[in-house]
């Protein structure tokens, strides 16, 4: 099986992951395909393959060389987002792009478009996989788990290749930030690992956001409208002002880079009571803690407005920058920045907008800096993935490996 026939199987499997239940996996489909991957990696001739009742699944390639050298991991998760169904997805593959617009659903009118998305550009000549426009595509992260198998598979044919022992884990439900709650590092056993996470050719990224969810609470009076003078307390207009309370150019549409956001992810309610929710992102720590006192000092505010009460905030941490883990241990950078230019790819050093597996592993000992799975435009319609990239992103795992047995 080739590494694209490998991804095309792998995003049939609908994985997508919900905050909702409180369980491990989160969905009982994301076993579904663990148990699918179990069995492929046993076909392959991995050797100590575990999957426990939380969706974990490790294995190990063992090392082909005399020389003592370092158990690496490489770690990608088989949840897809919440944001948009991953039922029945139906890739395609666009040959040799050609730079034009790229129709995905004809009776929808989905048009995939340089002019909306300049990104597509830079892989003229490439081979896209794209939806059909009604679904995600899955790259985020299938691409990940697909590279990581072929990998393993092209290491056991190239015995030529020295390499240490390796171990691979997939995990479920990284896109609700809870992939690595139940992620057994001890068990596990590397120095250190990398998430094959990332979006376009190149990136290396080690900084994330520290991350914050917020639920605001809104307690109204409902009255009949007609006899409401006075007496009426619309939760939904209260909604509505702290909304407007928080700065308008601090949100994601806004911000690029290490600027931070409030972003506002969910509304409900009625005249009676309302609730929204945000999710609070900054890569300074100093600013993050801030971020959030500027949620609870706007609450403390409005109730002083309203009385008593009348909002509540219910807040809670997600996950920290990884940076301040992997700073002393940098080494495990400049073997992937060197991998990756061994390979012909040119590193790209960023901070993920975003937060990732890694992050909460470096937490819990296990330092994992996130390398790109060539994906893009992920947890929509719109998303795609040129083949080249899913090939170079395995060609960097292949040399990582063969880096740390020559050190």
């Amino acid at each position: 099986m080739t590494l694209v026939d490998r991804f095309l199987k792998y995003v049939s499997f609908d994985t997508q992951s919900d905050e909702s239940t409180g369980l491990t996996p989160s969905t009982p489909k994301q076993m579904v395909f663990a148990e699918y991957l179990k069995k492929e990696l046993e076909s392959l001739g991995l050797e100590d393959i575990t999957l426990d009742e939380h969706g974990y699944l490790f294995a190990t390639l063992p090392g082909n060389t005399d020389r003592e050298v370092p158990t690496i991991g490489f770690i990608a998760h088989m949840d897809t987002s919440p944001d948009m169904t991953g039922k029945d997805v139906t890739p395609r593959i666009v040959e040799k792009y050609d730079g034009s617009d790229i129709v995905l659903c004809v009776e929808e009118d989905v048009v995939l478009s340089p002019s909306q998305f300049p990104e597509l550009l830079k892989h003229k000549g490439e081979d896209l996989i794209v939806t059909n426009g009604k679904t995600l595509l899955g790259a985020d992260d299938k691409a990940g788990i697909a590279e990581i198998v072929s990998a393993m598979v092209y290491l056991k044919e190239h015995p030529e290749i020295k390499h240490g022992k390796i171990r691979i884990g997939f995990n479920p439900d990284e896109e609700i930030g809870e992939g690595a709650h139940h992620f057994d590092v001890e068990k596990f056993g590397c120095e250190w690992g990398y998430t094959m996470d990332g979006g376009e050719v190149g990136e290396l990224e080690f900084e994330n956001f520290n991350a914050a969810a917020a639920k605001i609470i809104f307690k109204g009076r409902n009255v009949h409208p007609g006899y409401a003078k006075n007496k009426m307390v619309n939760s939904i207009y209260l909604a509505n002002q702290f909304i407007t309370l928080l700065p308008s150019q601090e949100r994601p549409e806004h911000t690029d880079g290490y600027e931070g956001f409030y972003h506002l992810v969910g509304i409900q309610g009625d005249v009676e009571q309302s609730t929204v929710s945000y999710i609070i992102r900054d890569h300074d720590r100093a600013k993050f803690e801030n971020r959030k006192k500027e949620m609870e000092r706007l609450v403390a505010q409005m109730n002083a407005e309203h009385g008593a009460g009348t909002v509540t905030l219910e807040l809670r941490d997600q996950y920290y920058n990884m940076r301040e883990k992997i700073e002393p241990v940098m080494h495990i950078i400049d073997i992937a920045f060197a991998a990756m230019e061994a390979v012909g790819v040119k590193p790209n050093v960023k901070p993920i907008r975003g937060g990732t597996d890694g992050a909460q592993l470096s937490f819990k000992g296990l330092p994992c800096p996130n390398i790109f799975a060539g994906g893009l435009n992920f947890h929509g319609r719109y998303e795609f993935v040129p083949i080249q990239n899913m090939e170079k992103a395995m060609k960097v795992i292949v040399k990582i490996a063969e880096l740390v047995a020559s050190k």
